[in-house]
């Protein structure tokens, strides 16, 4: 088989599920009493294709939250998964429930409304991609009828054209993917409904009160007085008959049960509701002197979402359209001309721009007499913002930049900041067009999310103590942590009326990035290679300078968004700086046995217990072995803090407070339904993880006495600077994925700021 023809297998592998046989309109019946979801109105089909992919749970604005895993865009891989809004989400999945189960809401056209950039177009993406891919599955069927009327006559019946054609070219689909429940008289789809409806456990009832579209009931019209002329006994059977009527499956999609309208489409209103009359066809077809809606386009919003979903994006450009769909949600029908009617079944979206909010709101003073009252009554209002999230716009910039679809999950916060921390090499053509690697240094990503995010909260209800940077990662993992104190954001009471409204948008740091990735200039150091790299700092100087350049920013948002740069790039650099701490003091890393040791002779000095050597003997806690492992692995203390081998006041004071206490707390916290104590994980509690992992430059200089940091940048051969810069380096491209030039620039910056007060 070549090549070429295995792609062939695989697509056609691809769809053969998607697709089965025709049926005829009773074996239809027999199915959906086996599975009645396949016949679910618009609303109640959009929400099960929403809770069929399930959830998880997220920690956004730092308060947990369960997040339906449809927005992540699982079926296309992530590629357009809406990063955040998860409430804003939610209250949609809510809205849409209620309108499902007739509750409520039903006259209600759901408005999303935000900033650009803030995932509104990935909400269209998703929906299409999600619905299309539910719809494939066996559970997610969707079903219309078509018709074949020429074997009741021998004439062209609803054949197009002057040719009449026969066999399979004789069947005509229903343009507007009507129900197949439509087919049935009104007393018999009540009755039927009623037994599907009580045969089921579902919370939410089925409902099908549509007629038949206009182009069905033609057919099922001129058969029924066809055969009503023959004088045919079982005149609904006949005129069902699977020679007649069958019911098929189709996959959603953008024109069937999917409406799209886009913000460059024209035409008058009613032409971009429903479609329009086909000149040629009205005067071919003989329809006794009256329009023949087979002469229909039915190619508008309406007629192709009927079924299921109908959207309108860039409402703003069809503001005239929104106020002729005022009574479509409430009546369920639009007409195609002034006798011609046709039923609607679709979940109605628009999306916008803040600028519809302005146009619906220009009467807003004039109070009772505001023209645009009953339509605005009409809109359900979600409204996106900008991410408040520093993981979240992390993934977004990557994604920005490198087409990286993947949708960050993790269990614990330490596997996203790992995500968020890493490095991104690129290949760009520079001036010369020469392809050359170019990267964005470990923390560039990190610190233009962060940046990014900083300029979009609230400031003006910050606590003593906390600042925006704070407040950003309260909001991301949901608490602050400061050794074994963890403060968690419901402690904080922040208002948050207007974070996310406002602040740099995800184009411009995308643009800026891209900018330095493309400009090709030595910023540093002249005698490295360096130029191929984008440190931190070149981002951070970068997106605060060219805010003046940039016309979607006020002056005023200028000025503070450039007045936020400076605490940012002072996270950014602890961050820098304790990769280089651990890199520097890796090999002098204490050995989590030792720790271990050391807490217990603390916990058996603070208990009047003994503890159990080697041999197994039951022993008292050691003095010196506790002094000696404070002084020399933890620099806390010197030998001033004790008489001989007994602790002083400030010696006692951080064993039962720091290490105690934190033993205590995190005893209890993992306590057994016996409240006894099992299994304890020394090395999970901060304090005593900061043992093993936490370094100052006061370890530095203790553990190394003839380090120089102001020879950092050029160190003598043979020094022990030298020895421990080589290690560094090494290290920092083995721990954290550095590159070289990377790493060296990294250390430079950090240790050339420690250096100038250096003892």
């Amino acid at each position: 088989m070549s090549r070429g023809d295995e792609y062939v297998t695989a697509a056609d592998r691809a769809l053969e599920g998607a697709y089965e046989e025709p049926m005829s309109l009773g074996e239809y019946v027999d199915q959906v009493f086996e599975n009645p979801k396949i016949a679910s109105h618009a609303s109640k089909y959009l929400l099960e294709a929403i809770e069929a992919a399930g959830t998880r749970t997220v920690v956004e604005e730092g308060e947990e939250a369960e997040r339906y895993r449809f927005f992540d865009d699982p079926h296309n891989d992530g590629e357009h998964a809406i990063l955040g809004n998860t409430e804003v989400l939610n209250a949609f999945v809510d809205d849409l429930r209620t309108i499902a189960a007739e509750r409520g809401k039903n006259e209600k056209i759901i408005w999303f409304d935000g900033p650009t950039a803030t995932g509104k177009s990935e909400l269209k993406r998703c929906l299409i991609n999600g619905l299309r891919e539910y719809s494939k599955t066996p559970e997610g069927r969707r079903y219309t009828v078509e018709w074949n009327v020429e074997g009741a006559v021998e004439s062209r019946g609803l054949s197009y054209g002057d040719q009449a054609v026969e066999d399979e070219d004789d069947w005509y689909e229903s343009p507007v993917q009507v129900h197949p429940l439509s087919v049935f008289p009104d007393d018999v789809r009540e009755e039927l409904l009623a037994e599907l409806n009580e045969s089921t456990e579902d919370h939410i009832d089925l409902h099908v009160d549509q007629r038949l579209d206009p182009f069905s009931r033609e057919a099922y019209e001129y058969l029924e007085e066809q055969y009503r002329r023959n004088g045919a006994e079982e005149l609904f059977a006949t005129i069902t008959d699977p020679q007649h009527l069958r019911v098929k499956n189709y996959v959603v999609g953008v024109g069937q049960g999917i409406g799209v309208l886009h913000s460059e489409d024209e035409g008058h209103p009613k032409q971009r509701l429903v479609g329009s009359w086909m000149q040629g066809m009205l005067q071919e077809l003989d329809s006794r002197g009256r329009k023949n809606p087979q002469a229909f386009s039915y190619d508008g919003v309406l007629s192709q979402g009927n079924g299921l979903l109908t959207i309108v994006e860039d409402a703003a450009q069809h503001a005239d359209l929104l106020q002729k769909l005022l009574n479509v949600p409430d009546e369920g029908t639009v007409k195609l001309d002034k006798g011609i009617g046709m039923d609607i079944d679709t979940q109605m979206l628009i999306i916008s721009n803040p600028d519809l909010d302005a146009q619906l709101n220009q009467h807003a003073d004039r109070n009772g007499t505001d023209p645009l009252k009953a339509l605005k009554r009409r809109l359900d209002k979600h409204e996106f913002t900008y991410l408040t999230n520093h993981s979240l716009e992390a993934e977004l910039i990557r994604r920005e930049l490198t087409g990286e679809n993947e949708v960050w999950e993790a269990r614990e916060y330490e596997e996203l900041a790992e995500k968020i921390r890493e490095s991104i090499s690129l290949r760009v053509r520079d001036a010369d067009g020469e392809i050359t690697d170019r990267e964005l240094a470990p923390h560039a990503v990190e610190a233009a999310a962060m940046y990014a995010v900083v300029t979009r909260l609230d400031d003006g209800d910050l606590p003593a103590g906390v600042d925006l940077v704070d407040k950003a990662i309260l909001f991301d993992r949901g608490y602050l942590q400061d050794g074994d104190e963890r403060i968690e954001k419901d402690e904080f009471e922040f208002e948050d009326e207007t974070s996310g409204e406002h602040g740099i948008p995800v184009t411009y740091t995308r643009d800026e990035l891209a900018s330095l990735l493309q400009t090709e200039r030595d910023r540093h150091h002249t005698e490295l290679p360096v130029q191929d790299v984008v440190m931190p700092r070149d981002v951070l100087n970068a997106m605060a300078e060219d805010l003046d350049d940039a016309p979607v920013f006020s002056a005023g948002e200028r000025t503070e968004f450039e007045n936020r740069v400076v605490p940012v790039k002072n996270y950014v650099f602890q961050q820098q700086e304790d990769d280089v701490l651990e890199a520097m003091m890796r090999d002098k890393r204490v050995e989590t046995s030792t720790v271990e040791e050391y807490i217990q002779h603390v916990y058996a000095w603070a208990t009047d217990e003994r503890i159990t050597n080697d041999r197994g003997e039951r022993v008292e806690p050691d003095p010196l072995k506790m002094k000696v492992f404070e002084i020399e692995h933890m620099g806390r203390f010197s030998e001033d803090n004790y008489a001989g081998d007994e602790p002083g006041p400030a010696v006692r004071e951080f064993r039962t407070e720091k290490i105690i206490t934190a033993l205590n707390r995190h005893a209890w916290e993992r306590r057994d339904e016996d409240f006894s104590v099992s299994d304890v994980d020394l090395t999970e509690i901060p304090i005593i993880r900061s043992l093993l992992e936490s370094y100052d430059w006061d370890d530095v200089a203790r553990i190394h006495e003839d380090f120089d940091p102001r020879q950092w940048d050029d160190p003598p051969a043979d020094t022990e600077t030298a020895t421990v810069k080589e290690r560094t380096i090494e290290n920092m491209t083995d721990l954290f994925d550095y590159s070289e030039a990377s790493a060296e620039l990294t250390s430079r910056h950090v240790v050339g700021q420690i250096a100038y007060k250096w003892d």
